[in-house]
């Protein structure tokens, strides 16, 4: 009954979402085209934008049921559809924050006719006021410097300062260059470090996160380390065969291998999107 789990299946989620019953996943994670024309070997990212919003609410209505009623959603998304998308979500769900991905873009490059683009926008959205969330899970640490400062009796066993610090909505967390251990080819990879602490805080330890386009499958890697299930789905065939890569390699090693070899990956030389952005999305989903 539950051989869907723990399965990237190379297909379009719209079809694949048959495969899982409804109410039965835990967090949706997912991290869908952005539509700024980039090429995943498909032409998911270069529609028109009445066509991208009709089919991200497609999606996202085809997605909603399998969620359990006390299950949470994160989306990644540019600013310049975000605002539509997230008006799409509310009428569905609950949104709990706005988090702002601060990629650490180097100072250089980008528009001479507006601000540079170096952030992603990312959705946290529930369905109910019983959602799941495991704060201590994801506390940051104070450093030993801040423990010494509050070293006055009214201190003393604080939780709060052992435990570390609940994350702001703002997450500095650098993107990962061609040269990052990380990183495999795939144009638009998120980090670990930013999926994990999702799963961490939004999933139970027994529980199930989807995501519909895996990519890289960094969501199903980020799964596995902590423990949880997973299922996913993803188009491109090169792009699955990277993902059950790293998939069996985190299995045979146990590190957080990217490159199935264990080696820092050469320069990609990558697709190019057959269309021209505009100066200010060569920095975006970089």
């Amino acid at each position: 009954m539950s051989a869907w789990k723990n399965q990237v299946f190379c297909e379009d989620a719209l079809a694949g979402l048959a495969r899982v019953p409804d109410g039965s996943i835990d967090l949706i994670l997912t991290d869908p085209p952005y539509n700024l024309g980039k090429d995943y070997g498909n032409a998911s990212d270069q529609q028109s934008v009445d066509d991208y919003l009709a089919w991200t609410e497609a999606w996202i209505d085809a997605a909603l049921p399998k969620l359990k009623p006390n299950g949470s959603l994160y989306i990644f998304l540019t600013w310049r559809y975000s605002p539509e998308i997230f008006v799409m979500l509310k009428k569905r769900m609950t949104m709990m924050n706005e988090i702002i991905w601060d990629r650490r873009v180097p100072s250089m490059g980008g528009s001479t006719r507006s601000y540079s683009s170096v952030h992603d926008t990312i959705g946290f959205f529930v369905r109910r006021k019983d959602y799941y969330f495991d704060l201590d899970a994801v506390r940051i640490p104070y450093d030993a410097e801040t423990k010494k400062a509050r070293s006055r009796s009214i201190f003393v066993g604080a939780k709060w300062l052992e435990v570390g610090y609940n994350p702001k909505d703002l997450w500095s967390v650098s993107r990962l260059h061609r040269e990052h251990a990380e990183r495999v080819d795939h144009p638009t990879q998120k980090p670990l470090e930013i999926i994990e602490r999702m799963v961490k805080a939004s999933c139970p330890p027994d529980g199930v996160v989807m995501d519909l386009f895996m990519g890289s499958g960094t969501t199903a890697v980020a799964a596995r380390r902590c423990g949880r299930d997973f299922v996913g789905f993803e188009l491109n065939p090169e792009y699955c065969d990277i993902a059950r890569r790293r998939l069996e390699a985190l299995a045979e090693t146990g590190k957080p291998l990217s490159d199935p070899q264990g080696q820092t990956p050469p320069p990609r030389k990558g697709r190019r999107a057959k269309s021209t952005p505009l100066p200010s999305e060569a920095l975006e989903q970089e």
